[in-house]
């Protein structure tokens, strides 16, 4: 009977924990008041599940792959209406990489971290994205990344400010010692998917670059947290690639690599998937790292367009904003504007620049120019900063109307002079004193309007 009892008391505990997070899941994503927000209908399930329920065991020693497996097939074959949430309760759940399905929350509870498993051989191979033609680091395939999903629906990952923990420190190891076999792992990435929420979770120590959602839309990241040491190689933090209607805000990411990095694929197989990223809005970010806070590229190939960037402040960084691509690129980056901008601390304020980022093989065609066209940079304010930056078109495709306003930089002694070719477009305002091509051209009028 005590026995009995136990069970009863462990069940009903089990229950309210589930009951806390669905209750949890029941309100609109919230942000300050007055704050424009993304738009986001969070999913109501009508089932929930604990992952204990199918063998796992969260003591950081027990292997939870077939565990997280079961779950998720059971998600697949039950169909619930309006789909099923997987609980991960406080404790240290090791797994190998995993898939999810549509119509599907992951919820980390408090005290929850998923954390991969450093047995590399145990990580399966998959194939090359299209636009990419191969592994981003090495010829072939790539391993899967931890969390994985491609071709779902309605998926949300979000809770009580669980933890993903990649252990990337085995696989930096491999990098720096030129012993990987194929490209690393991402943390997360999402293919070809629609309606996904990313919420309230901490991304830790990746492989290789953290969130990842490519050929997707209507994707929304919100009051996330993304860790990795200053110097872990190529740990970008959030990289949406080909995708549309991508809204990224009031997150803080501090990483070995650009921390937000717009992509599009990989010179000619980009140009021949022909995916654009467009419609993306990022806002209220903040964050440090060695590299860029915000970026464009240097994989566009595809196109870059319509993208939205506000509030951003940066710290410790080698370049504020980062607009990079390269001859063989192709493609287009265009009607970019960021604003509201605090730097303290950078190598650059701000680099555009079409000298930058190597090629997948001898195959790309050098003569596939990019075509960068319309970048507003405007209320920048930064405080050490060694050089103003540069912008530095390709000779045969001028980089044109670059408008450049309210911005100010400052740094010791003085400040490295900005650096300009091959540019068209528009200065007002801006200091130290901008480069001739950008305060002696017809495109002045661009940058007014």
């Amino acid at each position: 009977m005590v026995a009995s009892l136990r069970l009863s008391l462990a069940a009903a505990a089990a229950a309210a924990a589930l009951a806390v997070a669905v209750a949890l899941l029941l309100p609109p994503l919230a942000a300050a008041q007055g704050e424009t927000t993304c738009p986001a209908d969070v999913p109501r399930r009508g089932a929930w599940m604990s992952v204990a329920s199918f063998g796992g065991v969260g003591d950081g020693r027990a292997l939870n792959t077939a565990a997280f497996a079961r779950a998720v097939a059971r998600i697949e074959r039950r169909r619930a209406r309006g789909g099923a949430l997987l609980y991960v309760p406080a404790g240290v759940w090791l797994t190998g990489p995993f898939n999810l399905t549509s119509h599907m929350t992951l919820f980390l509870a408090r005290g929850a971290v998923i954390r991969a498993t450093q047995d590399t051989s145990s990580w399966p191979l998959i194939d090359p994205l299209p636009s990419y033609g191969r592994g981003r680091e090495l010829p072939g395939g790539r391993y899967m990344s931890l969390i994985h999903g491609d071709g779902l629906q309605d998926v949300f990952i979000t809770g009580e400010n669980g933890t993903i923990d990649g252990q990337g420190s085995v696989w930096w190891d491999m990098w720096r010692k030129r012993t990987l076999p194929f490209t690393r792992p991402h943390l997360l990435e999402v293919i070809s998917s629609t309606d996904v929420i990313i919420s309230n979770v901490v991304f830790q120590d990746s492989p290789f670059w953290n969130i990842h959602p490519v050929y997707c839309s209507n994707v929304v990241i919100t009051n996330v947290t993304v860790l990795a040491p200053h110097d872990s190689p190529n740990t970008d933090g959030i990289d949406p690639d080909s995708s549309s209607n991508v809204c990224i805000e009031d997150s803080y990411i501090s990483t070995g690599d650009d921390l937000i990095s717009i992509k599009s694929g990989w010179d000619e197989y980009g140009i021949a998937f022909g995916r654009p990223s467009s419609g993306i809005t990022i806002r209220r970010i903040t964050g440090s790292g060695p590299f860029a806070g915000f970026a464009v590229g240097s994989e566009t190939s595809g196109g870059v367009e319509n993208v939205h960037v506000e509030h951003l402040n940066f710290f410790g960084m080698g370049v504020g904003i980062h607009v990079k691509t390269n001859s063989g690129r192709g493609g287009f980056i265009r009607n970019i504007t960021v604003s509201e901008v605090t730097l303290n601390g950078a190598r650059y304020g701000l680099r555009i620049a079409g000298d930058v980022g190597g090629h997948p093989d001898a195959s790309y065609d050098p003569s596939k120019l990019p075509v960068v066209d319309g970048v507003t940079i405007k209320n920048v304010w930064g405080q050490n900063i060694r050089q103003a930056g540069l912008v530095r078109g390709i000779r045969d495709s001028v980089f044109s109307r670059i408008c450049l306003s309210n911005v100010k930089l400052y740094g010791g002694d003085s400040v490295g002079p900005w650096k300009c070719r091959a540019v068209s477009g528009g200065a007002l305002d801006v200091q130290p004193s901008p480069c001739a091509e950008l305060t002696s051209t017809s495109e002045m009028s661009f940058c007014t309007n």
